[in-house]
């Protein structure tokens, strides 16, 4: 798993700078927002940000913080996913999906103890993503991976319908991140 193709990735498709009137995130400049790049030390103008900078920011903030480096230690391809949906949503969003789909795939926790999605990828998360891959194996894998996208682009409508300048990007988020 190289985070830094992933990020490639993210940049190639979020672009640079971007200030769409229907956007809340405001001015964003590869996929970053003034707020995030501010939080993080960057005060120039957002049409100047530099990759470095949003490279440095997707590795720390959407990547290691949230433990994703553990999670592709045991699954790549859901790693992937949590990032991604994490860049878009939030670490948070991503990290209570996943605990989320663990819990619905545990068979009433005879495989593993239901996590509480307390949106956070700790030791328990990682345990009960070991023992489903344990049981399930690669074709697990990719049905946790669908379960993932399935809540990714629920909220996705969700967003569209409870706010409706959101269908501006709504087509976007589907074609762009689900599958």
């Amino acid at each position: 798993m190289d985070i830094s193709a992933l990020i490639d990735e993210v940049i190639a498709r979020e672009g640079g700078h971007s200030n769409h009137p229907a956007d809340r995130g405001g001015p964003t400049h590869f996929g970053i927002t003034q707020a995030v790049a501010r939080a993080n030390g960057y005060m120039g103008d957002m049409r100047a940000l530099p990759r470095s900078v949003a490279e440095v920011i997707y590795r720390r903030l959407y990547w290691e913080k949230p433990g994703y480096a553990f999670v592709a230690e045991l699954a790549p391809g859901i790693a992937e996913e949590l990032f991604d949906t994490a860049v878009n949503m939030g670490p948070a969003t991503a990290s209570g999906f996943l605990q989320r789909a663990l819990n619905a795939l545990n068979r009433n926790e005879q495989d593993y103890p239901d996590l509480k999605v307390d949106q956070a990828v700790g030791a328990r998360t990682l345990a009960a993503l070991g023992a489903f891959l344990k049981l399930r194996g690669k074709a697990g894998e990719k049905v946790l991976q669908k379960a993932l996208e399935a809540l990714q682009g629920e909220r996705y409508l969700a967003l569209a319908e409870s706010r409706p300048a959101n269908e501006a990007f709504l087509y976007g988020w589907l074609a762009n991140r689900i599958g």
